[in-house]
């Protein structure tokens, strides 16, 4: 398959920016001071999740903020107005925490590959958020915490992504203690892939993405969903439902092409999406 080299110019559309630069869709959260989770920025990044999925343009997908703050987590002066509904605000706080545990289960079962760029604070469910794409690279001054219980209000739902990430020991020490983390102890504990300088956060993210995005589409697919799946899996039915996975597979058109073009030490045609 020919690369797809179309820019399509940044657009903003509310509190995410979008931009498509070959096969890379770039969604910047641009929600200033703290690019907070509320209703409408987790809304705008379902939203731009979804369409990505049926845009045959789109390999990879990269998540970054704007400004000092990755992301602060759920907009707390958004949830504490909603205090004086007559339930309290309960309706609206099941609703956010609904649409969060959407949006993080949209980026895992997303088809394509979900890359966070993180320069700055990641804080509860924006430590989240950070734990549930695929990959994390960030940079020397980027900081993660889940500091919930300072406030009155354990980071539960954050608990869910940091826990699949990172061990028992490392992420209790995060929730239990709320104390914030450097770049390098996050990647130390799996939180994060790579901690990279500032200048070249970009450059490297903007690599990694090219370079998973000239594989095939159908393999990464594949290979994505078949890891989250595996992973909720006992050992015996990991090890079936992988061969089956595996099967399927070399059958298709693309696993030929690959196998025959690394036999006959050619490039690729990936023809499948």
């Amino acid at each position: 398959m020919a690369e797809i080299v179309a820019i399509k110019p940044a657009v903003a559309e509310g509190p995410v920016v979008t931009r498509l630069d070959k096969g890379v869709l770039g969604l910047t959260l641009d929600n200033p001071p703290a690019n907070a989770l509320s209703l409408a920025v987790m809304a705008a990044l379902t939203a731009e999740l979804d369409r990505a999925k049926s845009d045959r343009s789109v390999r990879v997908i990269v998540l970054a903020a704007a400004g000092k703050v990755f992301c602060a987590g759920h907009d707390l002066k958004e949830m504490t107005a909603r205090r004086g509904d007559a339930d309290r605000g309960k309706a609206f706080f099941e609703e956010t925490f609904s649409a969060c545990a959407a949006l993080m289960q949209a980026i895992v079962r997303h088809p394509r590959p979900v890359i966070a760029e993180v320069d700055g604070l990641a804080t509860a469910a924006g430590a989240q958020l950070v734990a549930s794409c695929d990959l994390a690279i960030a940079s020397h001054e980027a900081t993660f915490c889940t500091p919930g219980v300072n406030i009155g209000l354990f980071c539960s739902t954050p608990m869910v992504a940091l826990s699949r990430n990172v061990s028992r020991k490392h992420a209790m020490e995060m929730l239990l203690t709320g104390e914030t983390i450097d770049a390098a102890t996050a990647k130390e504990f799996g939180l994060i892939n790579r901690v990279v300088p500032r200048e070249y956060l970009n450059q490297i993210v903007t690599k990694y993405a090219q370079t998973i995005a000239a594989k095939s589409s159908l393999v990464v697919k594949t290979g994505k969903e078949a890891f989250y799946e595996q992973a909720e899996m006992g050992l015996a039915d990991a090890y079936a439902y992988a061969g089956r996975v595996m099967v399927d597979n070399m059958l298709a058109r693309d696993a030929e092409e690959g196998i025959g073009a690394f036999i006959g030490k050619r490039k690729p045609e990936w023809t499948q999406e």
